[in-house]
């Protein structure tokens, strides 16, 4: 049965390739000989599913099956594997010592946390097919849980959750995933498990239903846009369903987004944006959308590259129904890798994974067995090392032993004084690598100087040392007022802010407290300044206490309103148009410049060209009226919206501006950091307005949104 298996999975290989993977079989068969499963198979059974699933299921190359016997034969010999790499290629042996180094650590044994563990197997994993063939060694032990102990059987179901899950989420095997949580659930919680399928079975041919009705409406107007597309019903997996169960706490009928209806549009790569808005409009006019739940990942995609417009719509009978939007592109790359599934639900990233997650997915796209060998692959931005403990620690790349101090303890990287890497001796600054076993010195009387700041790397150290050195230089600086007081009661003179405030203008200081910590560190000559607080400088020198005036951005000219431009209606009139630099709208201060061409460019007087053309080219302005527009005139703007919080603000915004009658033309959010690790979010909209009035209405009314901190107008189109 397993040289069947074999002549099936060699089937389409080349002699060579063939041969090579042969040679790998017959010696994982001779190293495992005499080993049993847990049912009594030969345990050869196990790397043969393990490489079914390598080559058929994910589509690796035979080089990847050739590593998965070959791994089974020289775990734990050494020897073994030294001939092993006389008589293969570099890329097989880099795999199979990649997947030795997994095997041979557990989180059982070294205490490992689950996320930092699947970071030492990307680690681990110099060629990215080497955490590929985990997964799939995992997925052949969960199809075949049964075969195991009840002990081992939960011992297994827990690592799959914690390890190997998250790693198919992170890789964006979203098939495989799937499987492995069902698995999960099956075995976890049978009687839940059986329940919800039981029930989606139940459930299928209602589903069926609901899904043509729902597109029956939308055929004729999707047919008349002319869009090419396909509708895919997407059920959500017993494991999914189960999750959205727990967290709703609803039972399985109130989970209304149990399938969701998938439009793929086939549509030109420059056109996907406009007809992926265009089918999301024609679909909600005809069902009612949940703006809160519209999650525009085309305009601003996840970190991963996930893009999709989702949204849930209500139907005249009140069913809620999950819309995804998307082109034929899109789709492939969500469903094949290319975006990370998990990532788009809501879980940040490992900082540098992303880099490492190109090399999988252009080595799964190609056919070329070069590609494994000549693409580089970048190292995570990680290190991994050990306390004498067996505890792991994650360090940014290039990490001190300063920093692994920092680490542990804020208090022990304050005395750190060096430490034992391996047991040898290292100093503070002595860079660490993935899998050092580090034990810190320490000294009582040590303290943080400002080189410190040179050898460390992680935040969590710097802002550490930052802060007992400003607590240090703040001890100085009270020791120099206190210095300072001492002198000016001895000299009879009064210390006030006013003093302070001069002093440190003499001295060519910000702050009094540059002058006490000056003081102190004799920067300062105290006879100097008695002289200069009692008898004064002359000609001292001062900053002025006025600013230049700011040149007035009004145009000059003639008052006369014959010489007046009167913009009408037609607002794309030969003889002028509006200027995009400023995008002009009616109400605005405005003025004309004679352009290069000889037609008239229309710029707001806040123009921010307004002041270089006014001063450089006055004889070019020309003074400009408006005429009263029809009702139907629309005039182009942008704003720029910031405020605390996240992109999930966006529906909000999105909703306040549809009520308002503004037509929306473009829309962009993005989330960033503030101090303190806050989010806050930036919108950049463009719509279209009647005139300034209108515009002010529509800010008015997103200044009231409890988030929104700042409406600024903008020259987006």
């Amino acid at each position: 049965m397993v040289q069947e298996s074999l002549k099936i999975l060699t089937a389409n290989c080349t002699d060579g390739q063939r041969e090579m993977v042969e040679r790998a079989f017959e010696m994982a068969r001779r190293e495992l000989d005499g080993k049993q499963r847990e049912n009594g198979h030969p345990f050869i059974e196990h790397p043969m599913g393990v490489a079914n699933i390598v080559a058929k299921e994910i589509g690796l190359m035979p080089e990847a099956v050739a590593a998965v016997f070959l791994h089974e034969a020289t775990r734990g010999n050494d020897t073994l594997l030294q001939e092993v790499a006389r008589n293969y290629p570099a890329e097989v042996i880099t795999m199979v010592e990649g997947l030795n180094k997994i095997s041979g650590i557990t989180p059982k044994d070294t205490k490992l946390q689950a996320e930092n563990y699947r970071k030492l197997i990307v680690s681990y994993s110099k060629d990215p097919r080497v955490t590929l063939i985990k997964l799939a060694d995992r997925l052949e032990i969960m199809r075949n849980l049964d075969i195991f102990p009840k002990s081992s059987i939960m011992r297994k179901v827990t690592e799959t959750i914690m390890l190997y899950i998250p790693l198919a989420h992170q890789l964006g095997m979203y098939n495989l995933k799937s499987e492995l949580e069902d698995l999960y659930f099956k075995h976890s919680d049978p009687e839940n498990y059986r329940a919800i399928t039981n029930k989606l079975k139940a459930t299928e041919k209602d589903r069926e239903k609901l899904a043509q009705e729902f597109v029956k409406p939308l055929e004729q107007s999707l047919k008349e846009s002319g869009i090419k597309y396909k509708l895919k019903v997407r059920t959500k997996t017993a494991y999914s369903i189960w999750k959205k169960m727990q967290k709703q706490n609803v039972p399985f009928e109130g989970v209304y987004d149990v399938f969701a209806m998938r439009f793929i549009l086939d549509v030109p790569l420059e056109k996907e944006h406009d007809y992926c808005w265009e089918v999301y409009s024609r679909v909600t006019q005809e069902y009612k959308p949940d703006v809160k739940r519209l999650r525009d990942w085309i305009t601003n995609p996840k970190p991963n590259g996930y893009e999709s417009l989702h949204t849930t719509v209500e139907n005249s009978e009140g069913t809620h129904i999950e819309v995804q939007i998307r082109t034929v592109r899109m789709d492939e790359m969500a469903e094949n890798g290319h975006a990370s599934h998990w990532s788009y639900k809501g879980i940040k990233s490992v900082h540098g994974l992303d880099e490492w997650l190109k090399g999988v997915k252009a080595m799964l796209e190609s056919s070329d067995p070069s590609t494994y060998t000549n693409a580089v692959q970048k190292e995570l931005d990680e290190i991994f090392v050990f306390t004498p403990d067996g505890d792991l620690k994650q360090l940014p790349k290039g990490a001190s032993v300063l920093d692994f101090a920092f680490n542990i303890h804020s208090n022990l990287g304050v005395k750190c004084s060096g430490a034992k890497v391996n047991g040898k001796i290292a100093s503070i600054k002595d860079e660490l690598h993935t899998g050092d076993v580090v034990e810190i010195m320490s000294n009582k009387n040590q303290k943080p100087s400002a080189d410190w700041l040179k050898i460390v790397v992680s935040s969590k150290a710097r802002n550490r040392i930052k802060a007992k050195l400003k607590e240090e230089e703040n001890k100085l600086m009270k020791l120099g007022r206190e210095m300072l007081e001492r002198r000016m009661k001895n000299w009879k003179l009064e210390l006030n802010d006013d003093v302070l405030a001069d002093i440190a203008k003499h001295y060519r200081m910000k702050a009094s407290a540059e002058v006490f910590l000056a003081i102190y560190q004799e920067k300062i000559d105290l006879l100097q300044l008695k002289d200069f607080l009692t008898k004064g400088e002359e000609g001292e020198s001062v900053l002025p206490d006025s600013k230049p005036e700011k040149p007035s951005t009004k145009p000059k000219g003639k008052s006369s309103d014959g010489d007046y431009l009167i913009i009408s209606d037609k607002l794309n009139n030969i003889s002028f148009s509006m200027a995009k630099c400023c995008n002009p709208i009616f109400g605005d201060d405005v003025f004309g410049f004679v352009s290069a061409t000889g037609g008239i460019k229309i710029h707001r007087i806040s123009c921010p060209n307004a002041s270089r053309l006014i001063e450089k080219y006055p004889y070019r302005l020309q003074k400009v009226k408006w005429r009263q527009v029809s009702n139907t005139t629309q005039f182009q703007t942008g704003l720029r919206i910031i405020g605390d919080g996240d992109t999930s603000i966006g529906a909000q915004l999105i909703e306040c501006i549809t009520k308002q009658e503004a037509s929306m033309r473009s829309f962009n959010i993005t989330e960033r950091r503030k101090p303190g690790n806050m989010l806050e979010f930036v919108a950049e909209i463009g719509i279209s307005v009647g005139n300034n009035a209108h515009l002010d209405r529509v800010t008015s009314a997103l200044r009231k949104i409890r988030e929104v901190k700042t409406v600024l107008r903008t020259s987006q189109k």
